[in-house]
């Protein structure tokens, strides 16, 4: 994956990257201290290179728009007939062509550290650029390249909005460079999707891109290799959607590589039985929530997992008549009932789904955006429906189904950015073989970091959060605040409203009303409150008055389960040069503690100050490293599967 441009080893027909053996524990360790260090010091970008673009850059701009036109042609030539290896003053001379066109087209050009970020991808690293750095426009310098050498680009976003906005906002730099540019739209037909991803570049979602590649899977029959591929496409005039994993760019990596892969992509059709279905999630749910924690089952809250007592299976015994004949075997009954505890103890309304129009809808946990067509498997979905008494959908019958991991590791060539992948370094090595490459800002930081304050009860915590609101608002600084859970949100809207501060709410629940709120958010005075604002992909523009108030002030209400989600909520403050700060106003009641903190949680509650935060930072540790073993076990557990069911052709 490391080659600036991949040749089509992948197969001619549907270039993609061959399977790679599992490497051992012990592969892995001495790879880290050998191959790692090579190939990231082969991925950092040279200053000298982003001097060379700017200085050619200039000599550029005295072309008329004919001749630039004509440079391009040339430019686009010889990097199809480079193939795989370009050579450094070709490179040069390409980005110097897009910051040009850039300039022409959209009224910005590139800076020289967007250039430095854009290189790192191309050598095949994950880019580490401070929020507010200009990823989105950093990231056409790369596709922009790629697109001209003959190679079909995908850039991946967070989701289906930035995706959309991205590609209609870079679309005319992509015309001007002679390059088609789509961004494909949820829910459309299969002819309009195929025609999009006919584009040289395409903006899409990780989830849009993977399921188009599992559909094309189930349309060559599975598990084939690239002869059976062609061979079926032709005699049975099989169309797929995809042409291809050539070349990737993820933006906001970390978000679509490492928090999202812990949920597989499953592609299924509805069953025969739904009735049944429908009445068994019922059952279940109704002989659930007459079982008592510590009698009936143990819970364990840090792994989500649940086991049943002797006394709880005695307790199914006695309740075998009330379900279904088909899930009245034990293994089927145990396993039915224990996914109706886990919809009831371990999956609430507000922070892991909301209701809808009389439908449950999946917040992710990530980026505080609903997921409507996104569905919990095995079972879970229809539980949760059951508890919240709303019609109860289908269950799926899988087709095909594969993770994120290893779809991403069949791009032939994948690179990203993000502003906080550090922390997750080992992980984007290990599972995807990108070394982490760290970008200069273009400005220094003003940003300022106030002491984490921390109190014994959250309504101590939330009359804080509206004081300290009210204070700076009425000095003319914009606030945001920042939450995990749409019930949280509410918490906090409720006790601004009762200190008299006027605020505005964005969380799954107000999502359509998102543009609005943003565009609103950098206002002189301005309060919002925003579930998991880190994942959104949106900056906050300030006005005037309030860049000369002092910027923005974010406050962070809870920890979250992992420590680069807080910084990417720290860093919505002082982008670009601006100025701004930042603090953490928490409290033992925080359920980061209830989930990972272990035995000493309940006493807690009595204190607050250094010996709370001491554990809040523990257990948002041990968080992260359950959120790593969880990960790693999907992997292994989707790896397994490949390998137990390919019997021809290469496992997908």
């Amino acid at each position: 994956m490391s080659d600036t441009f991949p040749t089509h080893s992948g197969g001619a027909f549907y270039p993609r990257a061959a399977v790679q053996p599992k490497k051992s524990k012990l592969d892995l360790w001495v790879e880290s201290f050998t191959t790692l260090p090579r190939r990231r010091l082969q991925a950092r970008p040279s200053r000298i290179f982003a001097w060379r673009v700017l200085s050619r850059g200039r000599k550029f701009a005295d072309l008329t728009d004919d001749q630039l036109d004509a440079e391009i042609k040339k430019v686009a030539h010889r990097l199809r007939a480079a193939r795989a290896k370009p050579r450094e003053a070709l490179l040069v001379q390409c980005f110097a062509l897009v910051r040009e066109c850039a300039g022409r087209e959209l009224g910005l050009r590139h800076y020289a550290t967007q250039i430095l970020g854009a290189r790192a991808v191309l050598n095949g690293a994950v880019a580490e650029m401070q929020t507010g750095e200009g990823k989105t426009l950093a990231i056409t310098l790369a596709a922009g390249t790629a697109a001209l050498a003959g190679r079909r680009v995908h850039v991946i976003t967070a989701n289906d909005y930035l995706a959309g906005r991205d590609a209609e906002t870079m679309r005319v730099l992509y015309t001007r460079l002679g390059l088609t540019c789509e961004a494909v739209v949820p829910d459309c037909s299969n002819d309009e999707r195929r025609d999009v991803f006919d584009a040289d570049i395409v903006y899409a979602s990780g989830k849009e891109v993977a399921f188009s590649f599992l559909r094309d899977r189930v349309a060559m029959g599975g598990r084939t290799g690239d002869i059976g591929l062609g061979a079926r496409a032709y005699f049975e005039n099989t169309q797929l959607l995809l042409p291809g994993l050539q070349f990737a760019i993820v933006d906001e990596v970390d978000s679509v590589m490492i928090d999202e892969a812990r949920t597989p992509l499953i592609l299924s059709v509805p069953p025969s039985d739904a009735e049944v279905e429908a009445e068994a999630s019922r059952s279940a749910y109704a002989i659930a929530s007459q079982m008592r924690e510590g009698k009936h089952f143990r819970l364990d809250r840090l792994r989500r997992q649940i086991e049943l007592t002797p006394a709880g299976h005695d307790h199914l015994d006695e309740c075998t008549e009330m379900m279904p004949e088909r899930w009245r075997p034990t293994p089927i009954l145990d396993d039915t009932i224990r996914t109706a505890l886990s919809a009831i103890h371990l999956h609430n309304l507000d922070e892991h789904y909301i209701l809808r129009d009389g439908k449950v809808e999946i917040v992710d946990e990530y980026t505080g955006r609903v997921m409507p067509d996104r569905s919990w498997s095995a079972g879970l979905h229809q539980a949760v429906e059951a508890k919240e008494q709303v019609d109860i959908t289908t269950r799926r019958v899988t087709l095909a189904q594969i993770t994120f991991q290893r779809f991403f590791q069949r791009y032939l060539h994948i690179g990203g950015m993000t502003g906080t992948a550090t922390e997750a370094a080992g992980e984007f090595w290990t599972v995807y073989g990108l070394p982490v490459v760290s970008i200069p800002t273009h400005k220094r930081s003003r940003r300022r970091t106030y002491p984490p304050q921390v109190f014994s009860r959250a309504a101590t915590k939330w009359a804080r959060v509206a004081k300290r609101a009210k204070e700076l608002s009425t000095r003319g600084r914009p606030v945001l605040i920042g939450t995990r859970t749409v019930a949280a949100s509410e918490a906090a809207s409720a006790v601004l409203t009762a200190h008299g501060v006027t605020h505005r709410v964005l969380s799954a629940a107000q999502d359509a009303d998102e543009a609005a709120i943003i565009a609103d958010a950098g206002r002189s005075g301005a309060v919002t409150v925003a579930t998991n604002m880190a994942g959104r992909g949106t900056d906050i523009l300030l006005d005037d008055q309030a860049r000369a108030a002092g910027g923005l002030h974010v406050i962070m209400t809870e920890c979250h389960s992992a420590r680069r989600i807080d910084r990417q909520l720290a860093g919505r403050a002082g982008r670009q040069g601006d100025p701004g700060s930042s603090e953490a106003i928490l409290s033992a009641e925080d359920s980061l503690l209830s989930e990972f903190g272990g035995s000493f949680t309940n006493s807690l509650s009595r204190f607050g100050g250094r010996a709370t935060l001491s554990v809040l930072t523990k257990a948002q540790s041990r968080a992260e490293r359950e959120h790593v073993r969880a990960r790693k076990k999907l992997l292994e557990l989707d790896e397994q599967l490949a390998e137990n069911l390919a019997f021809t052709g290469t496992p997908e």
